[in-house]
């Protein structure tokens, strides 16, 4: 199917207001923005204080992020899928309730057990109540997110990630508290971003109920657990893949991969961006097929020119951050391939979630998080760090060559 391209201004203009093209700027543009501002964040952070307070902070948001990613139990996910078929404020509500519910209780549990999970973090007692509160804050903005993708006001959430750069304002007054002040200074970020998301929410007539809607819940379960388990699934490899090369490769290796990873994912957010709309517009009714092409055109018409680009510019920019880190190249060029594949298997995890499919998004989850841990193991050990890249790049065109076949079979598209 040909994609139909703009032949004048007043066009131009029709197709960018097109919701799926209008959201998918926006959840872009955030992301975009998320990476600006936090690598401006740490530039700074890395200025004022000691590699010390960077490394325990570091360590108390990856501590939260991971409690967060636990607790979502997809019902992120379902506040897309049925916003559009049940009372919103009800859906909310009781999405931000049951997670929140979770994290907080797990955050109990984590500060409890500090001492045996993560002893270096025994820090997070004396600043218990302060860390309940920032993990309550991030949880409940964090659905609030998807709630404004899930009202095709992608604005907003662009809006919250602006909002979320202050944090680089509080750096440096809060810079006599050591870790604590990066660590609050994230927090307070958030604690802003959840009083904007409740006026901004107001605006758009949602005001979350706070209950727990069981018939929701009973219709949500099935797919919020598929969509749990695949969302795990696909996240895993994220989190384990550094620890893997550093007991693979080392400490040096680590560190070109962690930031030559951060330089690519710059790409991802493309599909990402585009993927997230089309799940929006799918469950809003919207033709599938037709906003399939229309979603993979437009990430086509990006990433062509910026894998080129990073290609091209790609040692320049490695460069910028030290010398040691060109080694890197070669990994990035690879990485930068992958995009083309993966955007493949990102549009078809969205294809499942409207169609309501969790066995295929499983499936295909699944095969991409064993795959890419294992082959990156195997091909490390063979080729060392651009073996990383190998697996990466062989993954997801399997992955590409799995989605083929799912859809031959299922007769979609």
């Amino acid at each position: 199917m040909a994609v139909a391209l703009p032949k004048n201004f007043s066009e131009v203009r029709q197709h960018l207001e097109q919701p799926l093209i209008r959201n998918s700027f926006f959840i872009m543009a955030s992301s975009f923005a998320a990476a600006g501002f936090g690598f401006f964040f740490w530039m700074i952070a890395a200025r004022f204080y000691s590699q010390a307070d960077v490394g325990i902070a570091t360590a108390l948001m990856s501590s939260m992020g991971l409690l967060i990613l636990i607790s979502r139990l997809g019902l992120d996910q379902s506040v897309i899928r049925f916003f559009p078929t049940r009372d919103r404020n009800r859906v909310l509500g009781t999405a931000v309730l049951v997670p929140t519910a979770v994290a907080l209780g797990a955050g109990l549990f984590f500060i409890a057990a500090v001492d045996v999970l993560a002893p270096e973090l025994a820090i997070v007692r004396s600043i218990a109540p302060f860390y309940l509160v920032i993990l309550g804050a991030y949880s409940i903005t964090w659905v609030f997110e998807g709630a404004f993708n899930a009202l095709r006001k992608s604005e907003h959430y662009f809006t919250l990630n602006l909002l979320y750069g202050t944090r680089i304002l509080f750096l440096v007054p809060l810079v006599s508290l050591g870790a604590m002040g990066i660590f609050g200074a994230f927090g307070l970020s958030f604690i802003l971003g959840l009083v904007l998301a409740l006026i901004l929410l107001a605006r758009c007539s949602v005001k979350p109920t706070p209950c727990v809607d069981r018939v929701f819940m009973r219709e949500a379960w099935q797919f919020s657990a598929g969509a749990y388990i695949a969302g795990i699934l696909m996240a895993a490899p994220n989190m384990l893949i550094p620890i893997m090369v550093l007991n693979v490769l080392g400490a040096e290796s680590t560190a070109n991969y962690y930031i030559t990873y951060a330089i690519v994912s710059i790409l991802f957010m493309i599909p990402y961006a585009f993927t997230t709309s089309l799940f929006v517009e799918g469950s809003h009714g919207e033709e599938l097929k037709k906003s399939v092409f229309r979603a993979l055109g437009g990430m086509l018409a990006l990433l062509v020119p910026a894998i080129i680009g990073l290609s091209l510019f790609g040692e320049q920019i490695l460069n910028l951050i030290g010398k040691d880190y060109l080694e890197g190249m070669a990994l990035l060029r690879v990485l930068a391939a992958s995009a083309l594949f993966v955007s493949v298997c990102q549009t078809f995890i969205s294809i499942a979630k409207v169609r309501n499919d969790i066995r295929s998004l499983v499936v295909l989850s699944s095969f991409i998080s064993v795959a890419l841990l294992g082959l990156g193991y195997a091909m490390m050990n063979q080729f060392g760090l651009i073996g990383m890249g190998y697996a990466w790049l062989a993954t997801y065109a399997a992955g590409t060559l799995l989605v083929g076949l799912l859809l031959k079979k299922k007769g979609w598209l």
